[in-house]
């Protein structure tokens, strides 16, 4: 009888470690999903092998590694908490929040600047008792996470598929996402100067050392996966981090984001699938002549940032109106981004009861940026081309 109690509970373990999986990775199961549909209607073949971009994979890859193993020895928490150690009021310390999650993203991409910074908010806003700005400052991080990593190619992965894919300058490519990036920043301090009041707050002393030679090696891997997006032989960069990790600390290899990688495959299936469909071609080309970057934002907002550049990927030659609708494209809906999907986990995890308050505000901050920045670019193509 106990034993069956034991194999009952055992059960009921496995299957909720599985609920909790695909709670965390829906994004990965959509993908999956329909990526299995398109495959019976282009059965499997040959040119499947033509699909999948082997170097945004591996570039994914390599960052997310070093950037795992820099955080399990809390380089970016030191190096943040520095930073918020200097401000003494609330206002101040949100805003270095924010900024740091902006500058983050375009270091080490969007996604794992969440993860990274999220956390020191939450501690931040926790210790000093201001868990009432808890809310607003996840959101200006979601919002900054976004916006901010869209200034480089390895900020966001839809940046950097689309710099592999169309083989884009990367001074053009900045050149590009400057004025949207800079309207970012400014409509971002104005809402942290607008709905944070100028309190006092502090922060304790711990001290916090950083291991020197781990320190070291890691950045000098930090700086060779950056490398790899910028034209090294992704093999390279294969060989020596895994096995540089191997040695050092194998759990940073195994935090890496797996399911985003997988997303990243089943979205390539399903654009390669698509775009073989000859009624799915013509009518998102047909589609993508009236406006790209309006078309890619807003698709972003049903089928996220990440895919729609995938998908739209294979029906325009449009790069430029392609990456800022799928940057802009990234604040609106829950959906819009991966990133958004993190921070909404990481907030209903530490104040469940406050979820619904949470996505009606971030719904609105949300949707006001998006609108202001199609405005806004629009606006720009209108004069300028």
């Amino acid at each position: 009888m106990e034993n069956g109690e034991k194999r009952k509970l055992g059960i009921r373990d496995i299957v909720g470690i599985v609920i909790r999986f695909f709670r965390k990775n829906l994004v990965m199961l959509i993908a999956f999903v329909v990526a299995l549909v398109t495959c019976f209607i282009v059965p499997p073949d040959e040119k499947y092998l033509g699909y999948f971009d082997l170097k945004t994979l591996s570039c994914l890859f390599l960052v997310l590694a070093v950037v795992c193993a820099l955080r399990n020895i809390r380089f970016f928490y030191i190096l943040a908490k520095k930073i918020v150690s200097i401000f003494k009021n609330t206002r101040a310390s949100v805003l270095a929040l924010v900024y740091i999650t902006f500058i983050g993203s375009m270091l080490i991409a969007n996604d794992m600047a969440l993860l990274t910074f999220l956390p020191l908010s939450y501690y931040v806003l926790y210790e000093t008792k201001k868990q009432k700005y808890m809310a607003f400052t996840f959101i200006m991080q979601n919002i900054a996470a976004n916006l901010g990593g869209m200034l480089t190619p390895f900020g966001n992965p839809q940046n950097l598929y689309i710099y592999s894919t169309f083989k884009v300058n990367t001074w053009e490519f900045m050149l590009i996402m400057l004025p949207p990036f800079i309207l970012s920043v400014a409509l971002i301090t104005v809402c942290c100067l607008v709905f944070v009041k100028k309190e006092e707050i502090s922060v304790d002393n711990e001290e916090v050392k950083l291991p020197p030679v781990r320190a070291s090696i890691y950045l000098v891997l930090f700086v060779l996966s950056i490398a790899v997006v910028f034209g090294v032989p992704y093999w390279i960069g294969l060989i020596i981090i895994p096995v540089a990790l191997l040695i050092m600390d194998r759990k940073a290899l195994l935090a890496v984001d797996y399911p985003l990688l997988l997303t990243f495959v089943f979205f390539f299936i399903f654009a390669g699938n698509m775009a073989r469909i000859e009624a799915v071609s013509s009518f998102f080309a047909s589609l993508l002549e009236w406006n790209t970057m309006v078309v890619s934002a807003l698709s972003c907002q049903v089928i996220s940032n990440v895919p729609s550049a995938i998908l739209l990927s294979q029906f325009t030659t449009d790069y430029r109106s392609l990456l800022l609708g799928v940057n802009i494209g990234g604040v609106g809906t829950l959906i819009s981004s991966l990133a958004s999907l993190i921070t909404l986990r990481e907030y209903t995890s530490l104040d469940p009861k406050g979820t619904t308050k949470y996505v009606l505000k971030f719904s609105a901050f949300n949707f006001a940026f998006l609108f202001i920045l199609i405005g806004f670019m629009l606006l720009i193509n209108h004069i300028w081309y």
